[in-house]
């Protein structure tokens, strides 16, 4: 026996990634039903070799489905996904709303999947920021073998983050840039997105951090440990899909470069591609539409006693979203939601 699985937001980049995903992981789906706002009412999405032709989020009744997977943003999730859960429907939501709340699980299954099993207090399940995700999956391993103490993330992080209207954006000024009576100004962006790099990613705090960087840091701490520091300066960059970071890691005993190398090469969802040369290193557009998260770039950090550096790379709509929320409902179902 399979699952009733409904997909909110299936028109948006995330959403038909979901779909997308489901599909090539085979998960178990008995019936399946794409949901979209009511200006989107009728379009249609892929599953598989199927096209599904959306419905109405605003008048579903979640009653007597079994997962929920969320691509509708904080402020639509507020109002359906209570409804959902008060249905009995699990959500697994990727908005921020309810990553920091206490009773709601903030998984990477890779890294915490146990923390699943506590979807029953509120019937949701949070999906962390793209950028975590990908950064602790690398960190998990490592900090297995040698406990760290602090780390030091710079990301370059690609328009697609920002929805549709970033790679708009970015396609839009990069075409003006070789036309300049089609002045194409920043909209989604608060500069110009092509050929340029923005030091600013999410509201700024009184801090003067980020709101994108304050995500990292409360993630990494909920998700890994609450004992790690973890300090962060997001950046968006001119890429369509893939983030980066720039990872530096302080641990508690020393941990050489080759064992944190082996140690990788074995770890869940990690893909280690690593040679000192050209081109011994991946980059965003090479791992765009695959699940691994790719650590390059491995070495010791010689200004600190147990210090390690390396480069990250991931599908930030795969792994920083779609996937790991599909990943979540193949844990539920394999924990708690077991059917036949």
């Amino acid at each position: 026996m399979g699952y009733k699985v409904v997909v909110a937001g299936a028109t948006g980049n995330v959403g038909r990634e979901m779909l997308n995903i489901l599909a090539e992981r085979e998960f178990p789906v008995d019936e399946i039903v794409a949901l979209a706002s009511r200006k989107s009412l009728g379009t249609e999405v892929s599953f598989g070799d199927r096209t599904l032709k959306t419905r109405d989020l605003d008048t579903f009744d979640f009653a007597g489905w079994d997962i929920a997977l969320f691509a509708v943003g904080s402020e639509a999730t507020k109002i359906y996904a209570p409804k959902a859960a008060k249905a009995g429907c699990v959500v697994i939501d990727n908005s921020s709303l309810y990553r920091y709340d206490p009773e709601v699980p903030l998984v990477v299954p890779e890294v915490n999947a146990a923390a699943v099993d506590g979807y029953t207090r509120k019937m949701i399940i949070a999906n962390p920021n793209c950028s975590t995700a990908q950064m602790v999956v690398a960190l998990k391993p490592l900090h297995d073998r040698a406990r760290i103490r602090r780390v030091v993330v710079s990301t370059y992080q690609s328009v697609s983050g920002a929805g549709k209207a970033g790679i708009d954006e970015l396609w839009d000024q990069t075409k003006s840039i070789y036309n300049p009576v089609d002045d194409k100004p920043p909209v989604t962006f608060t500069k110009q997105i092509a050929f340029n790099v923005i030091p600013h990613i999410d509201v700024f705090l009184d801090s003067g951090e980020t709101k994108e960087e304050w995500k990292m840091v409360a993630e990494t701490k909920k998700i890994l440990d609450p004992k790690i520091r973890v300090t962060a300066t997001c950046v968006r960059v001119p890429v369509f899909v893939g983030h980066s970071e720039a990872i530096n890691i302080e641990f508690e005993e020393f941990l050489d470069e080759d064992e944190a190398r082996d140690i990788l090469r074995e770890a869940p969802g990690v893909m280690v591609i690593d040679k000192r040369e050209n081109g011994g290193y991946v980059t965003p557009i090479e791992c765009v539409g695959d699940y691994a998260t790719f650590v390059s770039r491995i070495r010791q950090d010689s200004t600190i006693d147990n210090g390690l550096n390396l480069w990250c790379v991931s599908d930030n709509l795969r792994k920083g979203a779609a996937l790991n929320a599909v990943q979540i409902a193949e844990v539920l179902g394999n924990r708690c939601l077991k059917k036949g």
